[in-house]
């Protein structure tokens, strides 16, 4: 429970600010229905994002102590303000040219033109975060070096042809291209650049691995980047940005109230946060072995969904509970391994 208990604290005081943002609007009714509110956007938020939880944790449990500070305090503050509450608003200024005070105002006086507008751009944010997404899923499957498959033959073969160093490009630039039919003509180009972002995002913080590699330490650059570094740093608050784009868009669907999407959505990422951090001091991910490959093919299945998006409807419900399934089931398998391994 230690591992929480700021995440509750944090809770409570959010949950106090919506009331109060409630009240100041509507009296006592608004007040409960705002904090209801935000509590169902908090679990939303944690149900699509616990896959990035574990993903996390794999990362994570390789780092110093000072590194984990560092992304616990400063990419808390990232991830709360930075992508819950500022990036939507520098999108809506961006594409309607307009000051960030400016846009904070429309927020508050007219949300749903605030939304709208938001929403608007609903395509180029998810293929962006989409296709970084797909990067994380493909570096994983591609994995040459990998000794630990949970669905057997299959991740074998797909291990070696990760022994073609650009095959997770080739694959993802396809999808992209495939992606383009989803959307209409005007569209196109729009779309086609944002998932190029999405690449060079993902290439360009392994590329800063390279630059960041100790000759002394037998590292790839995509292991190197993910240790306790600047670039690490980077790799982590960008594959969160990725999953937040998923909860901020779905975040509108239940509410366009500015104030209490980010008190609802920065419960749920401190509490993502305090997952991890429980994962990695617990030593859980060792002693479930397929608890990472569940995770990584959750973040395939977010990917495809974000995807699909720019056509198709697909609840955030859905995503959630595909997410957890995947999740619960490398979590069983794990479980019979360990009973297995035990009866030998």
């Amino acid at each position: 429970m230690k591992h929480f208990t700021f995440s509750f604290i944090v809770a409570a005081i959010g949950f106090m600010i919506a009331g109060w943002w409630g009240y100041l609007n509507g009296g006592v009714s608004l007040a409960l229905g705002m904090i209801w509110l935000a509590l169902v956007l908090s679990v939303m938020e944690v149900s699509l994002s616990f896959d990035n939880a574990v993903v996390n944790a794999s990362i994570l449990k390789d780092w110093d102590e000072w590194w984990r500070m560092i992304f616990l305090t400063v990419g808390m503050i990232v991830a709360v303000f930075g992508m819950r509450l500022l990036f939507p608003l520098v999108i809506v200024a961006f594409t309607a040219d307009m000051s960030i005070m400016g846009v904070w105002d429309l927020a508050i006086s007219n949300p749903n033109e605030y939304s709208a507008k938001l929403i608007s751009h609903h395509a180029e944010v998810s293929v962006f975060g989409g296709m970084f997404l797909l990067m994380v899923f493909l570096h994983f499957i591609f994995d040459s070096e990998r000794e630990i498959h949970w669905l057997g033959i299959v991740e074998e073969k797909l291990g070696v042809l990760g022994r073609v160093e650009t095959i997770s490009i080739f694959v993802a630039l396809v999808v992209l291209l495939c992606t383009l039919s989803l959307v209409d003509e005007a569209e196109k180009l729009r779309v086609l650049l944002a998932g190029i972002w999405g690449l060079v995002i993902f290439v360009g913080i392994d590329m800063l691995g390279n630059l960041l590699q100790n000759e002394k330490e037998d590292l790839d650059a995509a292991d190197l980047v993910k240790k306790g570094t600047i670039g690490g740093f980077i790799y982590l608050e960008v594959l969160d940005a990725s999953f937040s784009f998923d909860g901020v868009i779905g975040a509108f669907a239940i509410t366009k109230d500015i104030v209490v999407i980010m008190v609802g959505l920065g419960i749920g990422a401190m509490f993502v946060r305090s997952i991890t951090i429980y994962l990695v001091e617990q030593g859980t991910l060792s002693e479930y072995r397929y608890l990472e490959h569940g995770a990584h093919y959750a973040i395939g299945v977010l990917a495809a969904i974000m995807l699909l998006s720019l056509q198709f409807h697909i609840p955030e419900v859905v995503t959630g509970l595909i997410g957890i399934i995947l999740i619960g089931l490398s979590l069983w398998s794990s479980v019979k391994y360990n009973r297995q391994q035990n009866q030998i």
